[in-house]
């Protein structure tokens, strides 16, 4: 179920009116060097603090998916691999990732569960190697608050899928509610060195991104996180 009614005029104008396109995404600036080093170090203990809790929105994302036979998806920051069990074993999938620690502890989970449909690659989202349209489908799963530059990645997932393909973005947006809003902005300094950034503002994120989303929900529990689906026009 859609969380948001975009039909109407007020939704409209708070998630693609000219201030959203105009307002900073968050008060914290990060560099890719530090996200990369905060990342090296989570690679051991990624699987034990973010799995089990995320997992909820992993599962409702493959479903908003709709793989179909020989799709080909690429998973923007992949991370330990945690994804990589869940996609059908007849679509194609490609994992990138900026951190050579996260990727190695894939590499691992593939080679032990006999993942044969999986390749994985070192690489900036900021700066995809692949052509124009390469793929059906481009995942983003709890990682645009991570990223120093998240209209960039987007906008780089939006060239790399292909006409009529779906772009999905999973990830912790600031909350719409003041008092929620106003905590996550003041602790927004410290939760970069947790591997995020708390208060990322979705209706600007949006607007900048040039993103027009079919649907947003709110997954996990508690559910303070949201699940964007896109259709590339």
């Amino acid at each position: 179920m859609s969380i948001f009614d975009l039909s109407g005029s007020a939704e409209h104008d708070e998630f693609f009116g000219s201030d959203a396109a105009r307002r900073a995404l968050s008060v914290t600036a990060v560099e890719t060097d530090f996200v990369n080093g905060v990342y090296q170090n989570l690679a051991k203990v990624y699987d034990y603090t973010f799995g089990p809790t995320l997992h909820a929105g992993r599962l409702q994302a493959i479903q908003r998916m709709s793989i179909a036979p020989r799709s080909r998806v690429l998973e923007v920051g992949v991370g330990t691999g945690i994804n990589t069990v869940l996609y059908p074993k007849d679509c194609s999938v490609t994992g990138i990732d900026l951190s050579s620690k996260m990727l190695e502890k894939a590499r691992t989970r593939l080679a032990r569960k006999g993942i044969r449909n999986v390749r994985l690659l070192e690489m900036d989202a900021t700066n995809l190697t692949f052509a124009d349209d390469s793929f059906d489908i481009v995942y983003a799963p709890y990682v645009i608050s991570v990223v120093p530059d998240p209209v960039a990645v987007a906008r780089e997932m939006h060239r790399v899928c292909r006409p009529g393909g779906r772009i999905v973005v999973l990830n912790h947006f600031r909350s719409r509610s003041r008092i929620g809003a106003w905590l996550e902005t003041a602790i927004a300094p410290i939760t970069p060195y947790l591997g995020f950034k708390s208060d990322l503002d979705l209706p600007a994120f949006l607007a900048q991104a040039d993103f027009t989303p079919v649907s947003i929900e709110k997954v996990n529990v508690p559910r303070i996180w949201s699940l964007i689906t896109c259709i590339k026009e």
